[in-house]
Order: structure tokens, then sequence, then C-alpha cells
């Protein structure tokens, strides 16, 4: 992998970014059952907003590809954003009929839970012949996900030629091209949920083995509470177990976007895949002890005193 001052950018995202409506309440309601809001607030989310943050606040030289309005309040709402967490828009395709997708969150504090409501209506995602091929070439990381196929296998097949190493955050099966899109990518990083159910493997441990490829770097299926289990080219075949970080959880919104982003931003550092993924585990474990989405994302000086201590 070329080294990290060699390119503009650490890790560059074509996916989805969002606006989300945060609601909190004590435990998330039954059928015909009403309960009292305890708090309202808004901010930004989506898989690969919420990463891109991540990646930055850990250090890394970010930026959003992928595409946006230039004038409706939800696009300003992100543009805003990223600007403060210096995530870089100069290659964002500007489309006056795209839109974020707009999300309701419901987060329960007993037992912690998150339920969202999201509407994809203006979303466009990655631009089926933008941005030009030199920017896709300018960066160390590529993370994506299903949406918007076209864009993205484009952009996939133009990192994969320049040596860029691509990171996938899939949540389900997209239709026609996934499943040429899912073969391309060098770091699969999936939920649990959606490995053992795209495998049909029952568990993790050998979902990991099942979507192992010769040409993948490292497969990894997150597990929440559980950890993550997680295989290289030396042990796909006996998967290895991290075991999550014991933390007071508080609000698990965006725990799996800031694992990708925490282990786009490490593999950009020249970290192995065991150290990418245990970065990326004390981010998301740290990022659910705090209230929010974005808002609840560790800076590195907080990650690196936490990674000190996990032993």
């Amino acid at each position: 992998m070329n080294g990290r001052r060699s390119r503009e950018y650490d890790v560059l995202g074509i996916g989805v970014v969002a606006v989300d409506d945060l609601v909190y309440v004590d435990c998330y309601p039954t059928a015909e059952e009403k309960v009292r809001v305890r708090r309202r607030r808004r901010q930004c989310g989506g898989q690969t907003g919420t990463a891109l943050v991540a990646a930055a606040r850990l250090g890394a030289r970010a930026g959003y590809i992928g595409s946006l309005g230039d004038r409706d309040p939800l696009s300003r709402t992100v543009r805003r954003r990223f600007d403060r967490e210096g995530i870089d828009l100069s290659h964002c395709v500007a489309r006056p009929d795209a839109r974020p997708y707009h999300s309701t969150i419901i987060v329960g504090r007993r037992p912690p839970t998150r339920t969202i409501f999201s509407s994809n209506e203006g979303h466009a995602g990655a631009d089926p012949q933008l941005p030009a091929a030199d920017v896709i070439r300018s960066t160390a990381v590529l993370l994506i996900d299903h949406h918007a196929i076209e864009g993205t296998r484009r952009a996939v097949e133009i990192a994969r030629a320049a040596g860029v190493e691509v990171v996938a955050d899939f949540e389900r099966d997209s239709g026609e091209g996934f499943c040429e899109l899912l073969a391309r990518v060098d770091h699969l990083v999936l939920p649990e949920r959606f490995a053992v159910e795209w495998t049909g493997t029952g568990s993790a441990e050998r979902a990991v083995s099942r979507l192992w490829s010769p040409d993948r770097r490292a497969v990894v299926v997150t597990c929440g509470a559980d950890g993550c289990w997680y295989g290289d080219s030396e042990t796909h075949e006996s998967p290895r177990h991290l075991p999550a970080p014991k933390v007071n959880v508080v609000d698990t919104t965006g725990c799996g976007d800031v694992f990708h982003g925490a282990y786009c931003a490490g593999l950009a550092e020249g970290k192995n895949v065991d150290q990418c993924v245990r970065l990326a585990s004390a981010a998301a474990a740290l990022k659910a002890t705090r209230e929010g989405g974005q808002a609840g994302i560790p800076r590195r000086d907080v990650v690196e005193q936490f990674l000190a201590g996990w032993k």
C-alpha cells in the first residue's frame, strides 16, 4: 500500500449521508402505548457520513465524493457539519435534485435500543460518472456502502486499479450488480445480521470463512456487544474473535459506522488488520458511552488513552 503522505486524502467516502432527528425516550413503546419524550436533537448521520466524521476525528484527511444538493436545508446542514469537521467537499457532486437521507431515530434508555425510520426521497449517492478518476486515485482508502450501485462500481474499479484499499459497509443486498460489487471489495466489514443472512451460515464466525476470497485482504463481522469476528489471508479458515470493551452503554446510534470510519483511518496509517480492528472496536465502544450519533464520536487522544488501558 502507498504511504500515507503519497496521497492527497487518507479516506474518501462515497455513499449515504443523512440528517437525523433523534428522539430520546425511557423505553421504546409497544403498540398503542404513549411515552414521554425526554429530549430531541438534530444532527448529521448516515453510514458514510458518520464514518467520515469518525475518521476525521482520528486525524485522517477525509473527503466526501458522493452527491448532495446545494440549496435545500438538509444538504446545507450536512455541508456545514462536514466543514466544521474538516471533511473536504471540493469533489462532492452538486446536484440541485439531490438530498441526504432524512431519518427519525428513537433512542431508548432501558434497555439501550435505537429504532430508525428513514426516508431516501431525493437521495442520489454515487454519481455514475463523477468525480473524475484522478480524484478517486488520490486517496489511500475508499469507503463504500450498498447504495447507488452503478456509480459505486465505477469508483471501486478505478480504486482497485490504482492500488487504493476498498472498504465496504453493506447492510443489505441492493439488487442488480450487488454480487459483483461485493466480490470486488478488499476489506468487507459487515454487521452480523446481514453477514449471517447472506451466507446462510448461522454464525458470525462461519460467515467470515464463507465470505473470504483470494482477492480479499480482510473480512470483519461486527456483533455489537459481543465484539467481532475477523480473518485475513492467514486466519480466514480459523477466524479470530475480539470481545467488545466493557463500557457503560448510553446510546448505540452510529456505533457500526464509527467502527468503519476508525478501521479506515487505521488502514490509511498502515496498520495491520489486527490493529485496525482493535482501533475500530475502541472507537465504537467509546461512542456507545455518549448520546448522539456523530455528536458522540471520540477524538484521537481519548481513543488512544482508552486503548492504553484496554487489555
